[in-house]
């Protein structure tokens, strides 16, 4: 597997290499060369296959000999242990349940991929890697579950002081070990921006081997994926539109779904809902976000991010016939 950087499409790394570093030297995002097609046998087996049966096959389509496929299945049975079960409402509408997990948000999915595949890479190096990640709240206690106890990796998070829930910081701050909680006076794009400034300066990264576990890295976005493919295969009706609404601060989850689409997960669309202050371009249009307003208060202050850096992932893989409806 080969990936590029958004700002240099010439630029090539190995999954590997994009894994660690996290961030392009250019300020990019690192994204996939190709997103291979999955077979349409595999899409027609869907109904009959596990959850992890499912994050294994799209995965070993990605990943290729990146990861010999005895030790992707092990990170798969080591990350993949609880369920995204699909609630019906009414007819016409379902919610996918996505906080099973140990820190009880979505990013439980992706936190725990990138654990176990970082271990796998990390095990013969001498020096500690050192995750460097921001959050608004929902990340941070999902990388903090994901990490802990993890040999050879010592995990810092940034948070806002006073912008994330009282559960929220406990599962932040009270881990211990190899989990160190640091309180940002300031937003989550403050925290960001520091964050994407750490891994620019050259003296910092000569010192520490640093990484990011925030949804910049592509080892988030390939595990949220699993759960759009496991979403479908529980619908009653298949032959329906299906048309996926996601909730988007910084916009991973929904790169995630468009990544899905893309290896041909048989849905319709995709409908966008920022929350309501939260500002970002058509995501039809590739270009860059020039004016951002600054953040303010909210009552889920997780999900207000003004400055959505994932946003770049959605303009690079949208793929034709995908609805995309910002929601301003």
């Amino acid at each position: 597997m080969q990936l590029y950087s958004t700002n240099n499409p010439s630029l090539r790394v190995s999954f590997q290499e994009a894994l660690f570093k996290g961030l392009p030297d250019d300020n990019g995002l690192f994204m996939p060369l190709e997103i291979p097609l999955l077979s349409d046998g595999f899409i027609k087996s869907l109904p009959g296959l596990s959850f992890q049966e499912i994050a294994f096959e799209v995965s070993l389509n990605l990943l290729g000999d990146s990861i010999p496929g005895s030790r992707l299945q092990e990170i798969i049975e080591r990350s993949i242990t609880f369920p995204a079960p699909l609630v019906q409402i009414n007819k016409d509408t379902y919610f996918l349940e996505l906080f099973h997990g140990p820190s009880m948000a979505f990013k439980d999915f992706g936190a725990r991929f990138m654990a176990q595949t970082m271990s796998f890479f990390n095990r013969d190096e001498d020096r500690d890697l050192v995750i460097l990640v921001a959050t608004s709240g929902d990340t941070g206690g999902a990388v903090a579950a994901g990490f802990h106890n993890t040999p050879g990796i010592r995990v810092v998070i940034l948070y806002p002081s006073g912008k994330v829930s009282p559960l929220q910081e406990k599962q932040l701050t009270a881990l211990g070990g190899n989990v160190t909680a640091l309180e940002v006076t300031g937003t989550f794009d403050d925290c960001q921006s520091l964050v994407k400034t750490a891994f620019l300066d050259a003296d910092l990264k000569a010192d520490l081997r640093l990484s990011s576990a925030n949804s910049i890295n592509i080892a988030r976005l390939i595990p949220q994926s699993f759960y759009y493919f496991e979403a479908w295969k529980q619908l009653n009706d298949r032959q329906r539109h299906v048309v996926f609404s996601v909730p988007s601060g910084n916009f991973g989850n929904l790169s995630a779904g468009l990544m899905a689409k893309k290896w041909a997960c048989p849905y319709t669309g995709l409908s966008q809902q920022p929350m309501p202050m939260t500002w970002c371009p058509n995501t039809r249009k590739v270009g860059p976000i020039i004016h951002a307003r600054p953040s303010g208060l909210f009552p889920m202050q997780w999900m207000l991010v003004r400055h959505p850096i994932s946003l770049v992932c959605s303009t690079c893989i949208v793929p034709r016939g995908t609805i995309c409806v910002p929601i301003l």
